[in-house]
Order: structure tokens, then C-alpha cells, then sequence
């Protein structure tokens, strides 16, 4: 449960503020008395399923990096030091990366990379 609320923090945080607007405009005097019911329901039904599919598609997405990393197939990571040139980093087990717990990690760089943020890298050229 707590891998939920750190992957979906801000989509929650966005949920809760579209369920407060909707709150207010559909409790005004020119609306009908079953507005807040429905929209707020509304709401809700929509919040939950989206943040729950991007949950689902998030840690399908983790747990085929891990897989990939384990077999020693390469993996790209969002790297967000470096923002005008290179801003993927290809991680490899044999390239001395580890994975501890969520995260890629090596000593070569100085920040760690959550798995949420790779992608298993499909027809790659290394050189």
C-alpha cells in the first residue's frame, strides 16, 4: 500500500482538488439537489479508475524491468541531472548497477533510479 501512495501521489493530490471544485459548483444556489451527489460520484468513479489503470500499467512496467534487469538485458533510465544532452541513461547488471529494493543504484553516479521511471530497452545500439 505504501508503493501506491508514492507512486501516485500527485494523481491523488490532482483527484482530491477536482472533487473540491466539484464540491463547490455543484453545491451553489443555481444548482439542482442531486448535482453534488452525482458529480461528486462522478468524479470519483473517474478519479478511481484512471489512477487505479495507472497503477496497474506502472507496476506491470516495474516488474518487466526488473525481469529484464535480472536477465542482464539493457534498461533505460529518465535521468533528470542531465537535461540539455543525454537524458536517458542505459543501465545494465553487467555494467556494475545493482538493484536494491526499487532502485537502481551504482557508484559511478551519485543519484539512484526508481524502477517507476525505466523502460526496458527493446532493439538497442550500444557502442
Amino acid at each position: 500500500m505504501q508503493d501506491f501512495f508514492r507512486l501516485e501521489a500527485a494523481y491523488l493530490v490532482m483527484a482530491l482538488v477536482a472533487l473540491l471544485i466539484t464540491l463547490f459548483v455543484t453545491t451553489r444556489p443555481f444548482m439542482s439537489r442531486q448535482a453534488p451527489r452525482k458529480g461528486i460520484t462522478g468524479v470519483l468513479l473517474v478519479s478511481a479508475l484512471l489512477i487505479g489503470g495507472h497503477y496497474a500499467m506502472t507496476t506491470s512496467r516495474m516488474d518487466d524491468v526488473r525481469k529484464a534487469f535480472q536477465a542482464d538485458k539493457p534498461v533505460l533510465c529518465e535521468s533528470r541531472m542531465l537535461r540539455k544532452a543525454a537524458q536517458s541513461v542505459v543501465i545494465q547488471k553487467s555494467k556494475g548497477w545493482r538493484l536494491e529494493k526499487d532502485t537502481f543504484v551504482s557508484p559511478a553516479f551519485v543519484r539512484p533510479f526508481h524502477l517507476a521511471r525505466c523502460i526496458v530497452a527493446k532493439a538497442i545500439s550500444l557502442r
